[in-house]
């Protein structure tokens, strides 16, 4: 009689209910992860078109001569990311520069501001820049996507 009005769990009950618990963390966490994962790539797609349509748009506008001088070699290409923020003088204009990043943006993978850089004199495929001008940026992530192709190459 004492036996059914007691409340609580026997031990077998409770031990299904963890085993049960337990199971569905265990499914959770790796999608967690992958969440995680796509977030990042996501992030990080949206970082490299950011940078290079501000590299492409100073080309643009160094080929059409609409802003200052660029330097000897550099194909027109920008000699650094800070000038694409900092901005170049505007041809034919008194104290006006150009903008072409509002900042460098973070690289989600190494969770740094340093990218990887290549000019055009470098090989595609190079992990040293020669220094020359800013013709492509890459992340400096050692990591792979899920497609088996290194972050670097994206």
């Amino acid at each position: 009689m004492r036996r059914w009005r007691q409340r609580g769990l026997t031990l077998v009950e409770l031990i299904v209910a963890f085993t049960i618990l337990l199971t569905l963390t265990s499914m959770a966490v790796p999608m967690a992860r992958m969440k995680v994962k796509r977030e990042q790539e996501r992030e990080l797609r949206m970082a490299l078109r950011e940078i290079r349509t501000a590299i492409d748009k100073y080309k643009d506008a160094a080929d059409l001569q609409q802003i200052g001088p660029t330097q000897m070699g550099s194909e027109n290409y920008p000699e650094s990311l800070e000038v694409l923020v900092e901005g170049v003088s505007k041809t034919g204009a008194v104290d006006t520069k150009v903008k072409f990043l509002r900042r460098i943006p973070k690289d989600p993978m190494t969770n740094s501001y340093d990218w990887g850089l290549r000019s055009v004199q470098d090989d595609p495929d190079s992990i040293a820049w020669g220094g020359q001008n800013v013709f492509d940026v890459y992340t400096k992530s050692l990591d792979k996507a899920a497609d088996g192709t290194p972050y670097s190459k994206w």
